[in-house]
């Protein structure tokens, strides 16, 4: 009966990670209006990925879609899987759509995805021009 107790609590307490797991999305992309009637049709999408940003949680790397000269979507092509980045990178991506840069603030519990984020969007903004 003194065994018991333990090998039933650290049952549990292996179990309760496999209840929280949730299945990673392989990518984030933000959503981009479509012209209403009457406008012009923007210009074909041109799309540049960034380099691939090894950390130590994981690697990250993202392609920036564009509209002529406006950033109209990031999509995150690797990132690590963790909770904390899940929650970050959608920030990230309406972050450097309302800013049309890299020029975004870390977000906090993901500073290292965060700064592998932007080092992969600076990247693809300079390959571009």
């Amino acid at each position: 009966m003194r065994r018991a107790v333990p090998v039933l609590l650290l049952t549990v307490a292996g179990l309760v990670p496999l209840w929280r797991f949730e299945p990673r999305a392989d990518t984030v992309t933000a959503a981009v209006e479509q012209p209403a009637a009457g406008q012009p049709v923007p210009r074909t999408a041109e799309t540049v990925e960034g380099p691939l940003v090894r950390t130590r949680h994981g690697d990250v790397q993202v392609a920036v879609v564009f509209e002529g000269d406006r950033i109209t979507g990031v999509r995150v092509v690797r990132q690590p899987d963790s909770a904390p980045t899940r929650r970050a990178l959608p920030v990230l991506v309406e972050e450097a759509l309302v800013a049309q840069s890299a020029d975004v603030d870390a977000v906090s519990g993901a500073t290292t995805t965060s700064e592998a984020y932007v080092e992969s969007l600076q990247a693809a903004l300079d390959a571009r021009g």
